[in-house]
């Protein structure tokens, strides 16, 4: 007997459809909040030269901001060229390899081209997710430079919101697709949760999900051509800028002389933004799916009488949009940055807060996802010796979601010029270059200790607890974050331009500062 949805999954599926539409809202909000500001000059002057210098430095950042956009078009245009060829012949290739043969071989159901028609709506969405980050980066990155000559609450904000477009709109886009993919499929599909034999038929939950896991392969095949191909574009643009400017030209780094700049500001966009955004998508994909294999493999925990599970890390992914546009609220209109000082503690507020909600979230919705008898977990007819309850998935994914702020506080030690690495390195660099690079290693090394470590225990703990589920639940746990995690990333290239801008633009010091 086949079920398309029980009554037990109806609370999951609107808690994650109604997460997706808020992000996905709130995104939209601050996009117009961003567009919405006008570049005009506005400045009392004293005298009509005056005047005419001031609005010629203000009609600079519109001039200087679209030469920048129309540059990462260019690139983007001509690097999504290139990925449609790559995803109509890899299309082709996984239609023959997963969904004829494997289909004939498992399923007895042919021609159902269900992986390929994933791996093309996964591809493209990582597309969507890139294109829309860098569409509000170039949005965003003059109009900071413009409200930092007036205010650096409004910079600040300014930035932050064009972050929360891209970080709210990625998850809210990838999740509300991801989850409308499984009830459309599990539709169409009418999987089993076990195998009728007896019928020769092998339509399985765990099989249907093997073949939306193409959603995350198609993400990540994405993410390849944005992130390095970006990245290695960004990197060869910001050293050749630097090369002619500042080692030959002695200019400053982002002086208006040297044309380089515009090709370092347009790097930031398509490496930073477009494909940081394809790369974290990819992430989020990828381990969702794998959190629902192995889920849908183990007919102890998942069963017709628990079939709510199958949407937990789902439902995780929606705890953690609520606690991140709780937390995103907090960052833009109550805890307000008026000093240069309180930007590095407004940033690591937003992921303390953000982590302490999915936390409590997390510990509270996890008991009604689960059996509360507990189960024997099983894999594939093996049977782990130990029974496990619903506490056991809390605990793997709490510690994927607390090594994971824990790692980004450790960054951020190691890379903020406000703790001492950083600034022991800026001092070892007037000793020169030999010893810069040296030390440089050496920190870079250091670095990665506290990493490991938390990476380590994580994976060995959850092992011991759910076997490899608990380690994709650990990756859930990671990512829960992800909305205020990506706005704080897309924060710093957007600030980057902006400063960049500044310069270009002539405007005074403090500006970029």
């Amino acid at each position: 007997m086949t079920q398309t949805i029980t009554s037990s999954e109806y609370p999951s599926i609107i808690i994650i459809y109604s997460s997706s539409v808020l992000a996905i809202i709130w995104a939209i909000i601050q996009a117009y909040a961003v567009a919405g500001i006008k570049i005009e000059n506005d400045a009392p002057v004293n005298d009509e030269m005056t005047e005419m210098l001031e609005q010629t430095k203000t009609d600079a950042l519109v001039k200087i901001g679209t030469k920048i956009s129309e540059g990462a078009n260019a690139f983007l245009y001509a690097e999504y060229k290139i990925m449609s060829v790559f995803i109509a012949v890899f299309a082709i290739i996984i239609y023959f390899l997963v969904d004829y043969y494997g289909a004939v071989k498992n399923t007895n159901v042919a021609w159902y081209p269900f992986a390929t028609i994933t791996f093309v709506i996964g591809a493209v969405t990582s597309i969507l997710c890139g294109f829309i980050g860098m569409k509000i980066a170039v949005m965003a990155n003059f109009r900071t430079t413009y409200k930092a000559i007036y205010s650096l609450e409004e910079a600040f904000g300014t930035a932050y919101r064009a972050g929360c477009v891209m970080g709210f709109g990625m998850v809210g886009i990838s999740l509300i697709i991801l989850v409308t993919i499984m009830l459309v499929y599990i539709s169409i599909y009418q999987p089993l949760v076990i195998a009728d034999v007896a019928k020769n038929n092998f339509k399985t939950y765990d099989v249907l999900m093997e073949l939306i896991a193409g959603y995350g392969l198609g993400g990540s095949s994405m993410a390849l051509f944005g992130r390095v191909g970006g990245g290695i574009y960004t990197k060869a643009a910001d050293v050749g800028a630097d090369l002619v400017g500042k080692v030959e030209q002695k200019l400053q780094e982002d002086d208006i002389r040297n044309p380089a700049t515009i090709a370092d500001n347009v790097g930031d966009n398509v490496g930073d933004i477009a494909g940081m955004g394809s790369d974290l998508f990819g992430s989020f994909a990828e381990a969702t799916c794998a959190a629902l294999c192995l889920i849908a493999s183990d007919n102890s925990m998942f069963n017709e009488d628990h079939r709510q599970v199958i949407w937990y890390p789902l439902v995780i992914s929606a705890m953690g949009i609520f606690a991140c546009l709780i937390t995103s609220i907090i960052g833009i209109f109550v805890y307000k940055v008026t000093k240069i000082e309180k930007i590095q503690f407004a940033l690591n507020l937003q992921l303390g807060i953000s982590t302490f909600l999915v936390l409590v979230g997390l510990w509270a919705i996890s008991p009604s996802m689960f059996n509360s008898n507990g189960w024997e977990q099983k894999f594939e007819g093996i049977k782990l010796p130990r029974k496990r309850y619903w506490y056991h998935p809390a605990i793997c994914t709490s510690l994927g979601l607390v090594s994971g702020f824990l790692i980004g506080i450790s960054t951020d030690y190691y890379t903020s010029a406000s703790w001492f690495p950083v600034r022991e390195m800026a001092q070892k660099c007037t000793s020169g270059a030999a010893i810069n690079v040296i030390y440089g290693l050496a920190v870079g090394y250091l670095s990665t200790i506290i990493p490991i470590i938390l990476l380590s225990i994580t994976v060995i703990v959850n092992i011991y607890l759910m076997d490899m589920l608990g380690v994709a639940l650990g990756a859930i746990g990671m990512l829960s974050t992800l909305c205020v995690g990506l706005a704080i990333d897309a924060y710093g290239p957007i600030s980057d331009n902006a400063g960049g801008i500044a310069e270009m633009a002539g405007l005074d010091d403090k500006v970029r500062e």
